[in-house]
């Protein structure tokens, strides 16, 4: 198990695409020890390095480990989220303790994995996806869905991924054109053989995993990015 550690970082560049999209890159004079697909916990408040933590925020980690900084993406969705939006600006101190989650460091065969993300919740992928650690996948397969083409802000990342692994399959749909991912066609193309990872909205990621479980799928071959 990783041990988790706390790190004083600074706010090197916010992006603000979209109204309720933030893309926030932090850095650290301590090199960040993380495994692809993990999270973090983010503070804003005053802290001393030692007292009890104070309020904080789960985000997924969307740069790999390779990377010196760590880039996380995230949609306003309620209070806390609000407030890091008003109060983040370049150059802020703030508190980051990680690494948290397993998603795929479980063990999980190489070959026919199935990654499902709706909007924000492809971050993890992307985490994993520019890492060497990818290339070892055998033709694996995405399905991003995103409200619409310009919501699409992962197109770097995602062109880093076809060098890394060349035999992914990239199957992209936006709301606005194709309407929302549907599990059962998913289902249909890949089936019971499949190794399953979901990541998006609470109610998609449980929607989905009813379902799959529905067809008598082993749990273990059904891995979900949950953590609120």
């Amino acid at each position: 198990m990783a041990i988790v550690k706390k790190y004083k970082a600074k706010v090197e560049e916010i992006k603000n695409p979209f109204p309720d999209i933030y893309t926030v890159t932090f850095s650290s004079d301590k090199r960040f020890q993380f495994l692809p697909g993990q999270f973090l916990h983010l503070a804003l408040d005053e802290y001393d390095g030692i007292g009890q933590w104070p309020e904080s925020r789960c985000f997924s980690m969307q740069s790999s480990p390779i990377e010196p900084q760590i880039t996380i993406t995230f949609s306003i969705k309620g209070r806390f989220t609000k407030r890091i939006a008003d109060k983040l600006y370049e150059g802020k101190e703030v508190w980051l303790k990680l690494p948290y989650g397993d998603l795929f460091s479980q063990a999980h065969s190489l070959n026919n994995c199935v990654f499902i993300a709706g909007g924000t919740g492809i971050t993890p992928y992307l985490s994993l996806f520019t890492d060497g650690s990818f290339a070892k996948y055998v033709k694996p397969v995405l399905y991003f869905g995103a409200r619409s083409q310009q919501y699409n802000i992962y197109n770097k990342e995602l062109e880093k991924t076809k060098i890394i692994n060349y035999g992914i399959s990239i199957k992209t749909f936006y709301e606005n054109i194709d309407g929302f991912l549907k599990i059962e066609e998913i289902f249909n193309d890949y089936g019971n053989l499949a190794t399953y990872f979901i990541s998006g909205p609470p109610l998609m990621i449980k929607s989905f995993k009813n379902f799959l479980l529905s067809k008598e799928l082993e749990e273990k071959k059904i891995r979900t990015d949950e953590w609120e």
